[in-house]
């Protein structure tokens, strides 16, 4: 039951992803998203992460696809944007894929894993909890890249909303 229930997530996941990046309208594309996301959970749930299931409902599913459609309507885009194809040469492109698979298999060839014991051992995340060690890495061991990130995120946001007051007001 758990094969065909993976097997099932794996392939609503893969087909969203790839209708989210073929569909021709940009909110079909945000709304394959959200079955991805969802589906994502669903895995994550599977798993027994609940606390990763309840953050890509929250963080994903919630606020990443409603920053979308607020840039999406911002933007304000009334038709899909055509442009002309970089390559028409399909199998020359099957080619450079291959040769990029190859080179990033290569160092998998020469990859011997440590036998490194870490410190979270079965019996102190059942004793503390998930959330617990997860904040506590997060706020404790990389504060400093945790608020560099949200910095980019509040920084990348402001400026989307620069470049598109500019445009409507014709000065680029």
């Amino acid at each position: 039951m758990e094969k065909v229930l993976f097997g099932y997530l794996a392939l609503a996941i893969l087909l969203s992803a790839l209708f989210a990046v073929y569909a021709g309208n940009v909110i079909r594309s945000v709304l394959w998203l959200l079955v991805l996301f969802l589906h994502q959970a669903v895995l994550f749930l599977t798993l027994q992460a609940e606390f990763l299931a309840a953050v890509q409902i929250i963080v994903y599913a919630g606020a990443v696809l409603v920053l979308f459609l607020f840039v999406v309507y911002l933007i304000n885009l009334r038709e899909e944007v055509r442009l002309p194809r970089f390559l028409n040469s399909y199998p020359l492109a099957f080619l450079a894929a291959f040769g990029l698979l190859v080179a990033a298999s290569i160092p998998l060839w020469k990859y011997q894993p440590t036998l490194r014991i870490g410190t979270l051992t079965p019996e102190l995340i059942l004793k503390e909890g998930h959330t617990q060690i997860l904040g506590l890495h997060l706020f404790r061991d990389y504060l400093l890249a945790f608020e560099i990130a949200g910095v980019l995120l509040l920084v990348a946001v402001l400026g989307a909303v620069v470049l598109v007051r500019r445009i409507r007001e014709g000065e680029l």
